[in-house]
């Protein structure tokens, strides 16, 4: 006889935690299940070599909304953040670094550096940024609406958006409508003339995306990235033990609000009937029926994988099959037997790695690693990211070593005349040579390194096409055609079946949006049955 629950989540990524818990304080009792041995989702650490640990995947968070923080009562439950002072340094090859702060002053002093007029410039840029950033905020907040038929709800949160834009100046009204569709190169341009604070600022623009910086819609992106706090440079919050260790203290406060959360649980099917999800059939074939299924799983996964076609439209099919999820990144994490020494860096080095390093150098070097991955090829010369935890947790690493995690971009999840299993290694020397570049000891410092491809994030981490974000953050996959225009607002085209993860709006990284969202509208539907 099958298990009877309020609710059944698939899926205990971040976003899953987040609807569980917010359902749970709403008085439902929802039971998550898990097809890996622990929480989390692409939010884990974990040991790759003896006494390394780090961030296995999200080395970063988005960062978390602060009233889900709040909310979950997080810090209670063992969650310790900071924020570097240098958000990112930005590698030059001829050692002539740029640093971008927290601080927007200690910024400005940088860039003066090179150019006092592009220090000022900055400044207005960054103003421009924050202000447009509290109406980005509340858009990212909302549920987009039905553009048929708007709820009252819907309506009330536009509205209230709506006063939001009104009470931008002219010029950052001007600026909102433009920048969004502008492409990231074009954007810094109108700004900056110097090309590495160019690069550093349009790489924000593109990351995790199959967009270049000279592609129409990156422009969107960098709003994204800057959407907290309007600092170019980013967000830049990390989590003491790795990601994990906010999966873990939002798992615990799940619980706490009375979820119940099983691991090495894996869900085969969605069980529909009539046009009614009425629960899910394990991979042991036990079943569990549930008055509500919600996915935290992509939207290919989730309705071409769970669901069986006969249930859904041709036309909802053929849309579907067309949302874009192409995997651009691969992530190298390495264990270091010491601190690599950068070329260029005096006095303090360390404090000026706390944050991102970023090889970004210049907008087209930036274009021509992306170019590569359009003819299946992954970058030679590539974008990175990189971050070395252990200079504000030592924990994760034995005393004296370090742990450097580098996230790769562009790596394309199809190649053209390979596969992923046996270019694995080429791909980490790639990665390993061009930080070398920068770091000439770097190479010799290595004790053991971790390869994760496009492939290993679609088998491993069940994210489709290696997608990091379940599909491509463009302007037509966002907001209101996120995932497909019609279906925003976090329910699918049958009746009790719902998506919570990242392909659903904001789902722009690892800030908990997409699953409190979702929470809210799904708590509605449930009350009113």
């Amino acid at each position: 006889m099958a298990e009877t629950r309020d609710v059944v989540i698939i899926g205990a990524g971040h976003n899953g935690l987040v609807t569980a818990f917010y359902l749970a304080k709403a008085g439902f009792k929802p039971l998550v299940l898990e097809r890996r041995p622990q929480a989390g989702g692409c939010a884990i650490t974990s040991e790759f070599h003896p006494g390394f640990r780090c961030s296995t995947l999200s080395h970063a968070t988005g960062p978390m909304r602060a009233d889900i923080v709040s909310d979950m009562n997080l810090a209670a439950h063992g969650l310790k953040t900071y924020t570097p002072d240098v958000r990112v340094l930005s590698l030059s090859p001829d050692g002539h670094h740029l640093a971008l702060y927290s601080d927007a002053g200690r910024t400005q002093q940088e860039i003066a550096k090179y150019s006092t007029k592009e220090a000022a410039n900055c400044a207005e840029f960054q103003k421009a940024l924050a202000s447009l950033a509290v109406v980005i905020d509340q858009l990212l907040r909302m549920t987009p609406p039905d553009i048929d038929a708007p709820a009252s709800g819907n309506v009330f949160d536009l509205l209230n958006t709506g006063r939001k834009i009104r009470g931008l100046d002219e010029i950052d009204f001007y600026r909102l409508l433009r920048w969004m569709p502008m492409a990231a190169a074009d954007l810094v341009a109108e700004w900056f003339d110097t090309e590495l604070l160019r690069a550093t600022i349009a790489a924000q623009g593109i990351f995790g995306t199959y967009l270049g910086p000279w592609s129409a819609g990156s422009g969107a992106s960098v709003l994204l990235r800057t959407a907290s706090d309007g600092n170019p440079a980013g967000a830049a919050t990390y989590v003491m033990g790795g990601t994990g260790a906010l999966t873990t203290a939002m798992a615990i406060a799940a619980q706490a609000a009375g979820v119940e959360i099983r691991t090495n649980v894996e869900v085969s099917r969605v069980n529909v009937k009539d046009g009614v999800a009425t629960g899910v059939i394990l991979g042991d074939g036990s079943e569990v029926d549930a008055r509500a299924v919600i996915s935290n799983a992509d939207p290919k996964r989730t309705l071409l994988g769970f669901v069986d076609p006969q249930y859904l439209a041709p036309s909802f099919l053929q849309r579907l099959q067309h949302y874009r999820m192409n995997g651009t990144v691969a992530k190298v994490n390495l264990a270091l037997s010491g601190l690599p020494s950068f070329t260029g860096l005096s006095g303090d080095a360390a404090s000026l790695l706390g944050g991102r390093i970023q090889v970004s150098p210049e907008v087209d070097y930036l274009e021509r690693a992306f170019d590569a991955s359009k003819y299946g090829e992954f970058s030679q010369h590539p974008y990175l990211e990189a971050t070395l935890p252990t200079l504000h947790d030592p924990s994760l690493a034995p005393a004296g070593k370090h742990v450097l995690s580098i996230y790769m971009q562009y790596a394309p999840y199809k190649l053209r005349n390979a596969d992923w299993d046996t270019q694995r290694d080429a791909l980490g020397d790639v990665v390993v040579n061009t930080l070398a570049q920068y770091a000439p000891d770097l190479p010799g410092l290595i004790e053991a390194r971790e390869v994760i491809t496009p492939k290993d994030l679609e088998r491993t981490y069940s994210l489709t096409g290696g997608q990091i974000f379940h599909g491509e953050l463009a302007l037509d996959q966002l907001f209101t055609m996120r995932p497909l225009l019609d279906w925003a607002q976090y329910r699918t085209p049958i009746k009790s079946l719902y998506l919570c993860g990242s392909g659903t709006h904001p789902g722009n990284g690892l800030n908990g949006g997409s699953g409190a969202n979702a929470a809210r509208e799904i708590a509605k539907e449930l009350r009113k049955r």
